[in-house]
């Protein structure tokens, strides 16, 4: 076993179906351990026959902290518990520490540290988009992290998105931003669509044309190196269509609101 991943929620899912996807590890690699029994078959129907994923309670559980490599993807309010039941065994671990890299939203490296003292703790803040290998992950490292397992960890998720190393003061803001984002952006391009349709397109075009918008113009940012400000004042002519829309839009507030939406999540985020 190569890598254990303790909690399959819905991002670990997507990180390790990426992971496997993307070649970077073999089902049989890998053990995953969920809370209850009943979990287990439900999360099987997203992976390949030869992944192993077991519940807490089966013996098989405890192989997790024989790993090297650990991703902690539970709860919050599951950790202590967690620790309390593997203190013993972690305690039992001599020589380099191995990895824990936890994806847990607010749960500082400080904390993490205390708990698992016998291991090199990372906290990792991927996104959705990882699932089409088009994710960010930011990455903070503990202090006892060393230069080769920096390189394991960029190793886990450089296939499937960019790495942003920074401060974990940043983190929570990174996380509103990235990790949140996306939902963002699904709630501005279903309500696009449903404009679209209102204004007289097929649902099912207003959909794809919605989609490859918000495509086109994140690539034109990105690749030109435009301020959004801009490609703003590039589509937007004197008395035209587009700048009645966001003449629109600035009277409606929304651009306050998405300020206002990322400061929640990472007061959100800090508060966890």
């Amino acid at each position: 076993m190569s890598l254990a991943v303790i909690g399959l929620g819905r991002m670990a899912q997507v990180i390790l179906t990426s992971l496997l996807e993307k070649g970077a590890f073999k089902p049989q690699e890998v053990l995953g351990v969920v809370g209850q029994p009943g979990t287990v078959s439900r999360v099987l129907e997203h992976f390949p026959n030869d992944l192993e994923v077991v519940d807490s309670h089966n013996p098989k559980a405890d192989l997790v902290w024989d790993s090297p490599v650990k991703i902690l993807a539970v709860k919050p309010q599951q950790l202590t518990q967690i620790h309390e039941k593997v203190s013993s065994r972690c305690d039992s671990i001599r020589g380099e520490k191995p990895l824990l890299i936890s994806i847990l939203a607010g749960v500082k490296l400080e904390r993490l540290q205390v708990l698992f003292p016998s291991h090199a703790c990372v906290r990792a803040v991927p996104n959705a988009p990882a699932l089409v290998g088009a994710g960010l992950t930011g990455l903070s490292w503990g202090k006892e992290v060393s230069s080769e397992q920096k390189q394991i960890v960029k190793g886990l998720f450089e296939p499937v998105s960019e790495i942003c190393e920074l401060p974990e003061d940043q983190l929570d803001a990174f996380l509103a931003l990235t990790s949140s984002g996306p939902a963002y952006l699904a709630l501005i391009s279903e309500a696009l669509a449903d404009g679209a349709v209102a204004a007289g397109l097929p649902r099912d075009l207003a959909d794809n044309l919605t989609h490859s918008t918000l495509e086109g113009t994140a690539l034109l940012l990105k690749q030109k190196g435009l301020h959004p400000g801009q490609l703003k004042d590039m589509v937007a002519s004197p008395a035209g269509t587009t700048i009645r829309a966001i003449r629109h839009l600035e009277k409606e507030g929304v651009r306050s609101a998405l300020i206002e939406a990322v400061v929640l999540a990472a007061q959100k985020s800090r508060e966890m």
